[in-house]
């Protein structure tokens, strides 16, 4: 019996020493890396051939040509994308890829890494690969952004392309075609070399420049020249969901080619052979607005032209997208650029890329006519309101906003006021404003950042390829114009925490920030786009049309009361819900008056609630001050050479 013991603990001690010294896992070894991009000529050309006619299914049916040689051979699908700052790449609309070789199928395979990646294995004696495949665009906005419509598409080509791994884009050749429904008109910046029996071929260009010139094409369909007897074609293409829609007055086209003429005196250059601005009037299409070399993409109000008066707040889209041109296409932070579209992106300059071209946006508009003077005053303000109540500024940088696009994919947020989202553009449009009052203060106004933009953006002219900066580059480009310390003057603001936002450039413009009962007009017209009501500076919330609420302002009124982004408002005071009554509860309650009562619905529960709010109806606009100096008003005004 002692014996079987000592046996039994000897047993033990071996499992216990077995168990000491267990085999934990370890990594998996990784696949070799996607070949690099290397600065050499792809050999060949590439053909790319897209019928476009299917409009009930939304399918664009592609054939793509690669001229290769035997070996293995990576295909990439674009995946960062210029313009939209983070692998925006719709790699899961791609579908039935099929490739063959002098008729006999090849199989691919997926990159277990670079899902975005193909391998195939190029056999002996073949030096062509043919592509067939569908991109298989939403038929739903819930799947995506709509893309193609019965009267309308928006064709981008870096959904209908694989490109070969190991070159720069712009070191790969292309020339594409496309089929288009019967009757259709389109524009695009690709120069057509052929358009016959319903399929237009383009002008062979590097693969870079065929992604960066999409085309947007209807059945209803107006070009308009904007620079007639110009040094080179600028062109508006618009297409609506109705022919009607493209009704536009002499006057109101006069002013889209007074946006030409003002870019023009701002920056003294043209980093394009030709422009083509494609504007989409409609409300089934989805929106958009994306800068290209010598196009953009937008997509505005279908009412944009007819219903001109009611919507001012749609008319600084274009200036903003015009100005990418230089600033983010030409001009663009060096770690933005990439030699292909599947290296990834940094976006430590998009206040610059972004912010600037905000600024500028609004800044051309004005001087344009695009906006009146005091719709662009109202406009600013209401930026300046945003970022002074932006309560994420305590615990969070705007330079780390940078990163957004990146962090969140642009996907809707629940706490936007703390948690931030790309607050470069907006924020950083207060910042352009502050260095641009205070080069003119500084020069006594014989300087302004009209200066920066004509030395900074407005080299090189006639140059459409891209050149890189540095902060260190901006820097030294703002003290070329008026000495001063640039670098922490920029720091200070990109890296501060406030409180409130940056409004020294208001300030020293001859205005301040104040807060009315009466919303501005330009204002309303906000509103009235996005159609709902906006309360942020009251109650502490916005909400749609409808009652849902689409923003609560943290540790606002309503924030305190336990209200979320996506509660129902079902009633106010004991009455159903509209935003006129809304409105007329936060007027009633000012003073002494009562609470305003809410019926709210969150998921499957109701409750009511009372917010504590006495302080009535809060909208922003900016006072002039008496004795100053109206240097934003200067700002605004057009300039005559």
């Amino acid at each position: 019996m002692k014996r079987a013991l000592l046996a039994a603990a000897s047993a033990v001690a071996l499992f216990s020493s077995a168990r000491a010294e267990p085999v934990l896992p370890q990594p998996a070894p990784m696949p070799a890396a996607v070949a690099s991009p290397q600065d050499i000529a792809y050999p060949g050309t590439l053909t790319l051939d897209v019928d476009a006619t299917d409009l009930d299914r939304r399918i664009f049916r592609v054939k793509q040509t690669v001229p290769v040689s035997a070996g293995p051979l990576t295909l990439l699908y674009p995946r960062w994308l210029p313009g939209k700052h983070w692998p925006a790449g719709t790699l899961g609309s791609l579908s039935g890829l099929i490739i063959t070789a002098n008729g006999q199928r090849l199989e691919w395979t997926r990159d277990p890494v670079e899902v975005s990646a193909f391998h195939v294995q190029v056999p002996q004696g073949v030096s062509r690969l043919d592509l067939e495949f569908q991109f298989l665009s939403p038929t739903d906005g819930d799947q995506g952004r709509i893309v193609m419509t019965q009267e309308m598409m928006n064709l981008q080509w870096n959904q209908m392309a694989l490109y070969p791994a190991g070159h720069f884009t712009r070191r790969i050749d292309i020339q594409a075609s496309v089929r288009l429904p019967q009757g259709w008109d389109f524009g695009t910046a690709l120069e057509t070399a052929s358009n016959k029996d319903g399929v237009v071929t383009f002008k062979p260009v590097s693969f870079d420049v065929l992604v960066d010139s999409p085309m947007f094409a209807g059945r209803y369909f107006r070009k308009v020249d904007l620079d007639p007897n110009g040094r080179s074609r600028v062109t508006l293409n618009l297409m609506a969901d109705a022919p009607g829609l493209l009704e536009a007055t002499p006057a109101q086209l006069n002013l889209h080619r007074a946006l030409v003429v003002q870019a023009d005196r701002l920056y003294g250059a043209r980093h394009y052979d030709h422009y083509d601005f494609l504007l989409a009037l409609t409300d089934r299409m989805g929106g958009i607005g994306l800068e290209h070399q010598r196009s953009s993409e937008n997509a505005s109000h279908p009412k944009y032209f007819t219903d001109w008066d009611k919507l001012p707040a749609t008319r600084d889209l274009l200036p903003h997208e015009y100005t990418h041109s230089w600033n983010g296409k030409y001009r663009r932070g060096e770690d933005l650029w990439t030699p292909n579209f599947n290296v990834p992106m940094r976006d430590s300059l998009l206040w610059v890329y972004e912010g600037q071209t905000q600024y500028w946006g609004y800044v051309l508009a004005a001087r344009s006519g695009l906006l009146t003077k005091q719709e662009a005053l109202d406009a600013i303000a209401g930026t300046a309101a945003a970022y002074d109540n932006r309560v994420g500024r305590t615990w969070r940088a705007l330079i780390d906003t940078t990163n957004d696009p990146i962090i969140s994919g642009r996907a809707p947020q629940p706490w936007t006021s703390w948690q931030r989202s790309e607050d470069y553009y907006s924020e950083g449009k207060l910042i352009w404003l502050d260095a641009d009052t205070l080069i003119r203060e500084r020069s006594g106004g014989k300087r302004s950042l009209d200066n920066f933009a004509k030395a900074f953006f407005g080299v090189n002219d006639g140059d459409w390829s891209q050149l890189t900066y540095r902060f260190e580059d901006v820097v030294a480009a703002l003290n070329a114009v008026e000495p001063y310390d640039w670098a922490s003057f920029l720091k200070t603001r990109l890296e501060g925490h406030g409180p409130g936002a940056p409004l020294d450039g208001v300030t020293r413009g001859g205005y301040r920030l104040i807060y009315t009962e009466t919303p501005t007009d330009y204002f309303r017209s906000s509103e009235a786009r996005r159609k709902g009501a906006d309360l942020t500076y009251s109650l502490g919330l916005s909400v749609n049309k409808d009652g849902d609420l689409v923003a609560v302002q943290w540790e606002g009124p309503a924030f305190r009361a336990g209200l979320t982004d996506g509660t129902k408002i079902i009633a106010i005071n004991g009455l159903g819900f509209d935003t006129d009554r809304l409105k007329e509860a936060v007027s009633q309650a000012k003073g002494k008056g009562p609470s305003v009562n809410l019926i709210v619905k969150q998921g499957e529960h109701y409750r009511s609630v009372d917010i504590d709010y006495h302080e009535g109806l809060r909208y922003p606009r900016f006072e002039r001050v008496a004795g100053t100096e109206a240097r934003l008003d200067a700002i605004l005004a057009p300039r005559k050479n």
